[in-house]
């Protein structure tokens, strides 16, 4: 395949604007340093992670970060929330990032990091830019033969960094005071130019002492703009709309790299000036209005959103903005996508069929280029509204009938709103969910690549701290939620009022519709007492169990007027082979592709 690329000064910063994730970073309101005593390592950190706009950091204290949680907690504007464990922690962080475009946690050296690592690289799969910050040994313990607590019991400590550089685009390590502001400041800038994790130890010795480095205000954190290569920008856009203007039906589809690379705008506008039909992948649902009037669904191979699959696997042409196409995405591999059909847009190049790659070529700004010079074509909506058939409600339920998982989202759909978040477990929520039509301004968020069961508690946690104007609906399988159950203490110990729908069908679903076996059944627990033991009577708290409709149409009733102000945790009781029939097609397809047998070749 060839590669365009343009001069040696491509994607090179246009200015020295100073960006965040979400816009603009601002400096954050501090009093000018008057005495060497407070200018301190812990101090400038804290500072940059409310001017990069963490307001909320997510940790568990330990004898290594003790001292730093001091200066954190010591910050103007910045709030320490206490977590009951690392992973948790992680998961939260996550959450927050993905509502505030950054995320950070705190925790103690090796025993705390390895226990965090797995949500960091939950947020690496997922392209989420989070500061994962370690207390680190004493910093003159560093070379010497000393055997240290919180450690596999060698006198080198380099067990967790190599372990963090998997799951992490930058790692620093600051034992010197020397290079200690030039370390936390790469590592920011890392974080939020690659939309990745970073790694932060910091010597537990360093963060409460002065430095000349950190005497004044430092210079406002910036971050340099990127833009596109202008002659390979041109170039790209110039085959695409050639390829584009000979289909006869061409499509749009989002994927889930939108976010990082911030096009949903642009694939909007594209959408507009186009005409096509505009779906997105399973992962990127909600990175873009689902009120659109050319918005066709998800599309998902076999289980795509009805009718949306054959619009774009009968199209001549499809163009994916920003996809991920794992074998969870691609129903086991299945989609029936051609690629000398598709121009695929990555965040920093396009690729136009078998033909060329154009590199160093920004996803925003080429969409916004090709939405002004594409010719309009509707021909792929039209079929698709010539095709399209309203769907049938589920089985009207008869009284006190055992409650169905299609009747239960039926009446969760009546709840969204633009006040409201959609936060989706791995399992068959992923499914359920993806039905939902979200109203504008309505947020929705799963884990799809990584698909860790238990992410969703502390990532509920972390969205509902970052986003508090919004209430948080919640999916939780049991087995999921008892993973990570302990961290709803967090949500009420800081006054969230989230709605927890924990799904109780008697195991692992998505496993035995995988592949079946007693290992997916799980120990049955009385989910609303354990809340309740949780709550202890301190901050608010609302539990009940629903078994039919009649119950869960007054639980939400009540969940959403008289205690709309605290949390409120529903455990829905429903058969153990209650599924969406797309997770029943989907786990067979997944199935298939996890035994197919060695290749011989």
């Amino acid at each position: 395949m060839d590669t365009i690329v343009g001069s040696l000064d491509t994607c090179k910063p246009e200015n020295g604007d100073v960006i965040r994730p979400n816009g603009p970073v601002r400096s954050a309101p501090r009093s000018v340093v008057s005495d060497s005593s407070s200018a301190t390592l812990g101090r400038h950190l804290a500072h940059r992670l409310v001017e990069i706009g963490v307001n909320h950091v997510f940790s568990v204290p330990g004898d290594f970060n003790l001292a730093l949680l001091d200066h954190l907690i010591a910050e103007p504007g910045l709030n320490l929330i206490g977590c009951c464990n690392e992973l948790n922690a992680g998961y939260a962080a996550d959450g927050y990032a993905r509502s505030r475009g950054v995320g950070a946690c705190v925790v103690t050296f090796t025993v705390g990091g390895l226990s965090v690592i797995n949500a960091i690289a939950g947020a690496y799969s997922e392209n989420l830019p989070l500061i994962c910050i370690v207390g680190g040994p004493n910093s003159n313990d560093y070379g010497t033969n000393r055997i240290l607590h919180h450690t596999i019991g060698l006198s080198d400590f380099r067990q967790e960094l190599t372990c963090f550089e998997a799951v992490t685009c930058y790692q620093a390590v600051v034992n010197n005071l020397e290079d200690a502001h030039e370390q936390i400041d790469k590592a920011v800038s890392m974080a939020l130019s690659e939309s990745k994790p970073v790694y932060i130890s910091i010597s537990c010795n360093l963060a409460a002492t002065p430095h000349p480095t950190f005497r004044s205000d430092p210079v406002p954190f910036s971050l340099s703009t990127k833009s596109s290569n202008k002659m390979s920008l041109e170039a790209a856009v110039e085959a695409t709309v050639e390829f584009l203007n000979k289909a006869v039906k061409p499509v749009l589809v989002g994927g889930p790299k939108m976010r990082m690379a911030k096009a949903s705008k642009a694939l909007v506008e594209l959408a507009d000036a186009s005409g096509y039909p505009l779906a997105v992948m399973p992962s990127a649902k909600g990175l873009v209005p689902e009120d659109h009037p050319h918005f066709i669904g998800t599309y998902w191979g076999a289980v795509s959103s009805p009718f949306c699959a054959e619009i774009v696997e009968s199209a001549d042409a499809y163009l994916f903005a920003g996809p991920i196409f794992n074998d969870y995405a691609s129903v086991g591999y299945s989609l029936l996508i051609k690629k000398e059909k598709a121009i695929i847009i990555h965040p920093d190049r396009v690729t136009v069929a078998n033909g060329p790659t154009f590199g160093c070529v920004l996803m925003s700004d080429f969409m916004t280029e090709l939405a002004k010079r594409v010719k309009r074509n509707e021909t792929a909506y039209e079929n698709y509204h010539r095709i399209f058939l309203t769907q049938g409600k589920p089985l009207k339920s008869q009284p006190k009938e055992p409650l169905r998982v299609n009747t239960m989202f039926q009446h969760v759909q009546t709840m969204l709103s633009s006040e409201t978040a959609v936060i989706a477990e791995t399992g068959d929520s992923w499914f359920n969910c993806q039905k939902l039509k979200l109203p504008r301004g309505c947020s929705y968020e799963f884990q799809m690549q990584y698909g860790s069961i238990g992410w969703s508690v502390g990532a509920t946690l972390g969205y509902a701290q970052a986003q508090p104007e919004k209430r948080v609906l919640a999916f939780i399988g049991d087995g999921s939620f008892q993973v990570t159950a302990q961290e709803v203490s967090t949500m009420i110990r800081n006054e969230q009022k989230s709605i927890i729908f924990l799904v109780n069908n008697g195991g692992y679903t998505i496993e035995v519709e995988i592949h079946d076996g007693p290992y997916n059944v799980i120990k049955n627990w009385n989910y609303t007492g354990f809340v309740d033991a949780i709550h202890n009577g301190k901050g608010t708290c609302w539990t009940t169990k629903v078994t039919c409709e009649e119950e869960l149409v007054e639980a939400i009733t009540i969940a959403s007027e008289a205690k709309k102000d605290c949390l409120c945790f529903i455990e829905v009781i429903l058969h153990k082979d209650d599924t969406s029939k797309e997770l029943l097609e989907w786990g067979s397809r997944v199935s298939a592709a996890n035994s197919r047998p060695p290749n011989h070749d």
